[in-house]
């Protein structure tokens, strides 16, 4: 029995996560997670008002970074990928810091663009919940951008980024304009199937579906999704922690999040959403245990 190690760090918009996970070789591979760990940067308050990481925020990036360097050599990894988005993106000092915090830790850190960042989600697919000839529509909801990908017999039909998110609608930074765009891609890429299954991925999406207290891999109704999504709304973001068990940064962008989430199920005619509970930074490991896996065999 073959056992390797992949790590994945995915510095996004709310939080910085560092996903550990074992990778059992066979005829079917078997995905086993050994960590995760998660620290709640929450960069896109800063990228998204200034267009700078603040200075409390930078040291914070660097501390965080620091202690993943050591938990990668900890785990013995046997190779990871680190990628920021759109916070890092979008700040002047982006750059910098990553400079900074390879020379401080040894860390390649990569700033990747949206469309990219759509690409590694594609990875995250699970065959086994696909029906063939239904189009999947993948929406992925982070802190500063949404990533749609329709996917169709395992393919790419088309894929797009947008800059709406869970902290720029806090912000209010998302304009009618945004949403129109949005919506108006959505209806167009979709408009020719008669049946959408939306797929959500991010935490936000994982939770509204643990309140639906409904079996892992069972898809979630729109209707039912609207339902939560109201009762939340109604809710103060201290009850939304007492109530449902949640962390404060979760608390305040699981309403937005859902908005995102209908809104695009709603553009798409989608009835339907499947939660995989995956995210970017199982999306990259997937990618680098083919890319090794490909090495091996050549």
């Amino acid at each position: 029995m073959k056992l390797l190690k992949f790590a994945a760090i995915d510095v996004g918009s709310n939080a910085a996560r560092l996903l550990v996970m074992t990778v059992m070789e066979g005829e079917v591979p078997y995905f086993k997670k050994s960590s995760l760990i998660r620290v709640p940067l929450r960069l896109g308050f800063d990228a998204f008002k200034t267009g700078r990481i603040s200075d409390r925020n930078v040291d914070r990036i660097y501390h965080t970074m620091e202690a993943y360097s050591h938990l990668l050599k900890a785990h013995e990894v046997t190779t990871y990928r680190a990628c920021a988005t759109s916070a890092m993106r979008e700040a002047a000092n982006g750059p910098e810091i990553v400079k900074e915090i390879e020379r401080r830790t040894g860390i390649k850190l990569e700033i990747i663009g949206g469309e990219v960042e759509a690409e590694v989600l594609h990875a995250t697919k699970e065959k086994s919940n696909m029906v063939a000839d239904i189009p999947y529509l993948y929406t992925d909801v982070g802190g500063g951008s949404t990533e749609i990908t329709l996917i169709l017999n395992e393919e790419t039909i088309a894929s797009k980024s947008f800059k709406i998110g869970t902290i720029r609608l806090l912000e209010e930074q998302v304009s009618k304009d945004h949403w129109r765009k949005m919506q108006n891609w959505v209806e167009k890429e979709t408009g020719s199937y008669k049946e959408i299954v939306a797929v959500g991925t991010g935490g936000n999406i994982n939770k509204l579906f643990k309140m639906s207290e409904q079996r892992p891999g069972t898809l979630l109704s729109r209707a039912n999704l609207e339902i939560i999504h109201n009762g939340i709304c109604e809710m103060p973001i201290e009850h939304r922690m007492k109530q449902h068990n949640m962390r404060a940064d979760r608390a305040d962008v699981i309403e937005p999040a859902g908005r995102i989430y209908l809104n695009v199920m709603r553009a798409a005619g989608s009835e339907q959403i499947l939660v995989p509970k995956v995210g970017l930074a199982d999306g990259l490991i997937r990618l680098m245990y083919k890319e090794n896996k490909d090495k091996l065999e050549n």
